[in-house]
């Protein structure tokens, strides 16, 4: 990394403030070629303290600044670094980045500046992932997670699994090594219960896995149900906005529509679909496929049913939609003459929470959102202490290592040559590793910070 990188730090638009970032060798020297101090300023200018002056091109001001200048390896990226204070907007910040890039510096890739800290060992690999996350965060509760992780809340916990599973090996290493020699011989029953710590502690990160995606992601939630029922209200009545057009014309959602919402901590990724029918034309048929397939991907289906109506063909096809499914189901028009029995639909659907609403009132949307975070909050985690794994990555790595530790143990039981079993051991290692950062390769590197903004 001998070469200097410069990127905007800040989003593109109108602001008070805009930041210029630069990193590498030469940061610093670039930056004092296009520095001038305020003439009132007779300062020289310090390590990590804001100077106040202009950025200029030869005799031509580009503007008014402050600019901090911090030496290696107290910075973000371990590497010197500077940062350029502008006014904020697309002029300003935009002429200052070219004028590093003309004096020596190259445009940052995307996540570069957080590649070479982790790189240069200022971050591990969960640590550096964690940083998009706080970025794309949309709850309080995703944030804190994210800021855990950062933290290395989620690091400390891989590394005292490996410590064991480290422990073991060199047990193991020793025996094979030195057998001639007055060496502890292997007790195979501490042995088999040292890997199942292993496989407990394992578990317990899994079983945080489900939780930490909605959290990172959003509950992805399905509006289902025939035309004209209340969907589209529903999605406005959630929103607390009219997002989507509501009509009495049957068939007036034709695409799918998609927001996100905060019930409490929990970030929905709501959509609204087109109505279940037997479709009239190719367009409405494409809007209802549309809807079935968002049926499939949903973590949770939110049924809506006309309680002014008797059931009709298509609720059938609806109610075999949702009978496998996580899903709560809405009697809608409560504010309507009632022509359902609503035992009638329970028995059809067990297990299923039944909520009678009228969506145009607001009645039952508070029920319908109590029952929601019922659903997720079941077994609650304490997201200040617990890693929490909201990274698909991570609970890949965790299944791959969880089957090394079984097939290690499995292999204890079946008194499987020591050294057979230690190549588990090893792979189970080795796997936890990925998780931080130790022995990745380049390529899924490359694909991590790819999802990074330019400036970070």
């Amino acid at each position: 990394m001998a070469d200097t990188i410069s990127a905007i730090s800040t989003a593109m638009g109108e602001s008070g403030i805009g930041i210029v970032r630069l990193s590498g060798k030469e940061a610093i020297f670039i930056a004092k070629k296009i520095f001038v101090r305020n003439k009132n300023n007779s300062k020289e200018i310090e390590n990590r303290k804001l100077t106040y002056g202009y950025i200029v091109d030869g005799d031509e001001k580009i503007d008014e600044v402050l600019i901090a200048f911090m030496k290696a390896p107290y910075t973000y990226t371990r590497e010197d670094m500077v940062e350029i204070y502008c006014h904020g907007g697309i002029i300003p910040v935009r002429r200052i980045l070219e004028l590093t890039l003309k004096n020596g510096a190259r445009i940052a890739d995307k996540g570069e500046f957080t590649k070479r800290a982790f790189l240069n060992g200022r971050l591990d690999l969960s640590q550096a992932e964690a940083v998009i996350d706080l970025i794309k965060a949309k709850t309080d509760e995703s944030y804190d997670v994210s800021l855990n992780q950062l933290e290395g809340n989620l690091s400390k916990e891989v590394r005292k699994i490996r410590d064991i599973l480290l422990n073991i090996i060199a047990h193991i290493e020793a025996n094979i090594d030195f057998s001639d020699e007055d060496i502890e011989e292997i007790d195979y029953i501490e042995f088999e219960k040292q890997a199942n710590l292993v496989k407990e502690r394992i578990d317990k990160l899994l079983s945080t896995a489900d939780r930490g995606k909605v959290l990172r992601d959003g509950l992805n939630t399905v509006i289902l149900g025939k035309p004209n029922v209340g969907k589209s209200s529903l999605l406005n009545a959630i929103l607390r906005e009219n997002r989507a057009i509501v009509t009495d014309i049957p068939g007036t959602t034709r695409d799918i529509i998609e927001e996100y919402v905060n019930i409490d901590g929990i970030p929905l990724r709501i959509v609204d679909t087109a109505g279940i029918r037997e479709a009239k034309n190719i367009v409405e048929q494409i809007g209802v496929d549309k809807a079935k397939d968002m049926v499939n991907k949903a973590d949770l289906i939110i049924a809506v049913f006309d309680a002014s109506e008797t059931l009709t063909n298509d609720d059938f096809d609806i109610i075999d939609i949702i009978k496998d499914k996580n899903a709560i189901v809405l009697l809608n028009k409560l504010d309507l003459p009632n022509e359902y029995d609503e035992k009638y639909l329970q028995n059809l659907i067990p297990n299923k929470k039944i909520i009678t609403t009228s969506i145009t009132t607001g009645i039952g949307i508070d029920k319908l959102e109590d029952s929601i975070k019922n659903m997720f909050y079941s077994g609650e985690i304490n997201i200040e202490s617990d890693a929490i794994i909201n990274n698909m990555r991570h609970k890949n790595q965790l299944i791959k290592a969880k089957n090394n530790i079984l097939d290690a143990i499995n292999g204890i039981k079946a008194n499987v040559p020591i050294d057979c079993v230690e190549v588990d051991i090893k792979e189970c290692w080795d796997n936890l590793g990925e998780i931080t950062g130790d022995g990745i390769g380049e390529d899924i590197l490359d694909k991590i910070f790819s999802e990074f903004c330019i400036g970070k």
